[in-house]
């Protein structure tokens, strides 16, 4: 293992690594906190396939010894090709069920047995269901950016697929924001558990600087435009808020010859995997995605994330501008701020506890408004679109901050749907 870890390039633990592996190692329960892209994957991940090759026999047929959560097909598929990485030369066998995918396929594999199982809660749930899994020989489990997993309404999923695991096990939770749910469910699922948190919850990376456009609507398919123009091999990650935007925002670029595909609920997991795959090798370089990718693509080569659209729940714009200046590089996020959209951006700034840096337009006074109402979230979704009054101008990549502090009331939590 640990040559397959120094073939992987990985010779230097990151923070997490540091202070979750050890506990991990010592088979004691963890709640790991730390910004998204310094390592949490392998910070549960080596500990955990230390503990599989310690064990002998191979797993039953439709049993798992290990089952790894997560809220989305993205992040399953990154974490399984993770521990693939360094499992390849070993008797551990990674398998994942996630929707969208054959599920017969998924069946036959489990009629084999797997030590690690990768799942999202509503396709394990089906499966469980058919009685195609037995999870009952799972001695451990993590759950992996589980505030994502409540805020998309997983906790009932998860109540009903903790009873199935086998006891004693170790439980791993790991997250990159602390909202209260959480502590309600480290009491329920975990035992008396190590808490390792190396930045304060809603933080985004230091290597990642933050500007912030204020323009209306009409004026973003413009301004966006240019900063891709500036950069134009650069990989450029664009958040849009509704599915219908996103594709019609990169029909849009590839109309003017913009180089773009788009991932979101509406896109097939094929369709899902190839954007992913041409985004990574620079086929693509500039994808535009739905929060359905804002924890599930780990590219180190990201150079910049664009948030079109600003996010209805706070902690997504940390998950989204964490795709970038990963693996300790450095990064760019740009946001896009509409008239409708000034108390999103206070929200997210009293997250996180800084003033994003204004490189365009002028900072306006809170409204006591939103944007409207909310649409009904579902799991690859997204709400409402944005504004529509502008203050014009701007700059591109690189403009000097400037602005004024504000401050806001924290937005509340919408409940999202199981699918995934």
């Amino acid at each position: 293992m640990l040559t397959a870890v120094a073939v992987a390039g990985f010779d230097t633990p990151t923070p997490i690594q540091q202070q979750a592996i050890p506990l991990a190692l010592s088979g004691q329960d963890i709640m790991g906190l730390a910004q998204t892209g310094t390592g949490k994957t392998l910070a549960f991940g080596l500990p955990l396939m230390d503990h599989l090759m310690a064990e002998t026999g191979r797993p039953a047929p439709k049993t798992a010894k290990a089952l790894i959560l997560a809220p989305t097909r993205e992040l399953v598929n990154q974490i399984a090709d993770s521990l693939r990485t360094l499992t390849r030369k070993s008797p551990l066998q990674v398998a994942t069920v996630v929707g969208g995918q054959s599920i017969n396929k998924q069946i036959a594999t489990l009629n084999r047995g797997t030590d690690i199982l990768v799942a999202t809660p509503g396709r394990l749930i089906d499966l469980m269901d058919r009685r195609a899994v037995d999870l009952g020989a799972v001695r451990h489990l993590v759950l992996d950016e589980a505030d994502q997993m409540l805020d998309m309404g997983f906790i009932h999923a998860l109540r009903r697929i903790a009873p199935a695991l086998g006891t004693p096990r170790q439980t791993m939770l790991f997250s990159a924001t602390m909202p209260k749910q959480m502590e309600e469910l480290s009491r329920a699922y975990l035992n008396n558990p190590a808490r390792v948190q190396v930045a304060p919850p809603g933080k985004p990376i230091d290597k990642i600087t933050q500007t912030i456009h204020f323009l209306e609507k009409p004026s973003k398919p413009e301004r966006l435009r240019r900063i891709l123009s500036k950069d134009a091999d650069a990989l450029t990650l664009v958040f849009a808020r509704t599915k219908h935007g996103a594709e019609k925002l990169m029909k849009g670029l590839v109309k003017d010859g913009f180089n773009a595909a788009s991932i979101h609920g509406n896109k097939s997991q094929g369709q899902r995997d190839r954007a992913i795959k041409a985004f990574r090798s620079g086929e693509i370089t500039t994808l535009v995605a739905t929060d359905v990718a804002a924890r599930g693509i780990d590219i180190p080569g990201v150079s910049y994330v664009i948030n079109y659209d600003l996010p209805e729940v706070p902690d997504n714009y940390v998950h989204r501008i964490g795709r970038t200046a990963r693996a300790g590089r450095e990064g760019e996020a740009i946001a896009f701020c509409s008239s409708e959209e000034v108390d999103l951006l206070h929200q997210i700034e009293k997250l996180m506890k800084v003033e994003i840096p204004v490189a365009e337009g002028t900072r306006p006074e809170r409204t006591g408004k939103s944007g409207g109402k909310p649409a009904r979230k579902r799991g690859g979704g997204g709400g409402n679109g944005g504004g529509n009054r502008g203050y014009g101008g701007g700059q591109g990549r690189g403009a000097k901050p400037q602005g004024a502090p504000g401050s806001a009331k924290p937005g509340r939590r919408r409940n999202r749907s199981r699918a995934a």
